[in-house]
């Protein structure tokens, strides 16, 4: 068999040819779509892990601005119950110091209307025993229980001595005309007893004493001389006062409070 190195030749030439166009027309845009598609698939999958990546770093943020948010929660809400504990107990203490306050009132109040009470009571009985008084001495004797009471504060004015009547020995000295002594008496002195209460204070003393007098209805038929701070009396009050003193403090008046 003959070999047609010529058709051989014509054949080789054709398939370089072929191999030529296809490579130069078909295989080669086929590489380059393919680079193509797998630089455009790298670049999504770049883009895509970009994303995946700012997702990441976003979640992690929005985490960490969770957590902020929430510790900022927690630490406004401990701040807000504190504040409310505080401002509960300064409520509390405030109407407990109104409260006591109000206590205190009533007490004070109750304690103002029970001496006036007390006061009250003690001045009707003291009027009550000068009226008796007044009547038994009317009905015993001559002798009004003004002028005993003038009596007997005239024998107590000769009573005193030492530091007693030291002191109002020079409390008496100090008055004058301008700034007299005071006589006080629960009815108007006649002239012949007030006569002898001046002549016994001048004859003690040994001087003239200046007195200004008055009437004072609640030194309950009695009769007391003050000047510079010092006092001498006598009076019924002075005697239901000292009882009074001794009914509070018996076991009975104890056992009744």
């Amino acid at each position: 068999m003959l070999i047609d190195w010529f058709t051989v030749g014509a054949q080789l030439l054709n398939f370089i040819i072929l191999v030529w166009l296809m490579k130069r027309f078909l295989y080669q845009p086929v590489l380059d779509a393919i680079a193509a598609r797998e630089a455009k698939i790298a670049s999504e999958l770049a883009d895509a892990a970009a994303t995946k990546a700012k997702a990441h770093a976003q979640q992690s943020e929005f985490e960490g601005k969770n957590q902020a948010f929430n510790e900022q929660r927690a630490d406004l809400l401990s701040k807000a119950t504190e504040a409310a504990n505080t401002e509960r107990e300064r409520l509390l203490a405030e109407a407990r110091k109104a409260a006591e306050a109000a206590s205190a009132a009533r007490s004070k109040t109750l304690q103002a209307d029970t001496e006036a009470l007390h006061g009250e009571i003690v001045r009707q009985t003291q009027q009550q025993v000068f009226e008796i008084a007044r009547r038994v001495m009317a009905d015993l004797a001559d002798v009004s229980l003004e002028q005993r009471a003038c009596a007997v504060f005239i024998q107590r004015l000769h009573a005193i001595d030492g530091e007693a009547l030291a002191a109002l020995s020079a409390a008496l000295k100090a008055t004058s005309a301008e700034a007299p002594a005071l006589l006080r008496s629960a009815f108007d002195l006649p002239a012949e007893q007030l006569a002898a209460i001046q002549a016994a204070l001048d004859e003690t003393f040994g001087q003239a004493i200046a007195l200004k007098v008055e009437t004072a209805p609640e030194v309950v038929s009695g009769i007391e001389l003050s000047a510079q701070g010092q006092k001498l009396a006598w009076s019924i009050a002075g005697y239901l006062s000292e009882l009074s003193s001794t009914l509070d403090q018996s076991p009975t008046a104890a056992g009744a409070t």
